[in-house]
């Protein structure tokens, strides 16, 4: 279960939002969607929120208003799937399973990307994170992705903590992940003084957030947790394109990180109370 850190959220802040239940967000699931980033501090986050909780709503699972998430995401050994991000490929995919913690849920899920900029998400329910793809999960993979489950290989566990916000309209979702947490079979990486927002709209429709980004100066920042996990672990593979938007995310994360001199480690927050999917393999 997600902890509120009382280091990012006095009493009472995420209560002063009207409620949004599974259900009643059904018609913003937003499956075929445009997105927009943005990455911040995640000590401004409370001064953000207090700013539009009179136009949004948020998300409550099982009395939770922040949910932990667990992703393990597949990739060919020359990390093909990563480098078509690198290099800027219109058309590109993601494969990862993702459990959802607060509702007992998992996912294996496919990310298309279209060379439209359009994002369109498939999934399958399963019973667990796996970390091969069979069955169910290997069909879905062979009629959306142009490359075999043979090819494929758990490349990265990304952990997070998650705050979701609906515009009172049901036109716009927002993401807020925190406690972000990345491991491989060998290294660990943690950020936890950002917070890297996703605003999803379905079609092109007004943002509320996007306007309230714009008025603090935060600009647009395009770039996946996957690729920053992966930039982050794996030194071998090319990332030139995305080295200037890493020192950038290091330098948040550092001055987010000088406001908490008894900053607990990513590794008790993203990772406490799992073994690692990849410690299995």
């Amino acid at each position: 279960m997600s902890i509120i850190d009382p280091r990012i959220f006095s009493d009472g802040i995420l209560d002063s939002f009207n409620p949004i239940t599974l259900n009643e967000m059904d018609s913003v699931k937003l499956m075929n969607r445009t997105d927009t980033k943005f990455v911040f501090r995640v000590d401004f986050l409370e001064d953000f929120l207090n700013e539009i909780k009179e136009n949004y709503r948020i998300l409550i699972v099982d009395g939770n208003r922040i949910s932990h998430y667990e992703t393990l995401y597949f990739d060919t050994k020359d990390f093909h799937l990563f480098l078509d991000h690198h290099n800027g490929k219109a058309n590109r995919f993601k494969v990862r399973y993702r459990s959802y913690s607060e509702c007992n849920l998992t996912f294996f899920e496919i990310k298309i990307k279209n060379n439209k900029g359009r994002t369109h998400k498939v999934r399958i329910r399963e019973k667990e994170v796996k970390y091969v793809i069979e069955g169910d999960c290997n069909a879905l993979l062979n009629r959306y992705a142009p490359f075999p489950a043979e090819d494929l290989f758990p490349s990265l566990e990304v952990n997070f903590d998650r705050l979701t916000i609906v515009n009172k309209e049901l036109t716009e979702r927002v993401t807020l992940d925190m406690h972000l947490g990345f491991r491989n079979d060998i290294l660990t990486k943690g950020y936890p003084g950002i917070v890297i927002t996703e605003v999803k709209l379905d079609r092109s429709r007004h943002s509320g957030f996007i306007q309230l980004m714009h008025h603090h100066g935060i600009p647009e920042f395009r770039i996946s947790k996957y690729c920053l996990g992966v930039s982050s672990l794996y030194d071998h593979i090319k990332k030139n394109n995305f080295k200037p938007k890493i020192l950038q995310i290091n330098k948040i994360n550092q001055n987010a990180l000088k406001t908490f001199s008894d900053c607990i480690p990513v590794s008790s927050v993203a990772f406490s109370g799992s073994s690692g999917f990849l410690t299995k393999v």
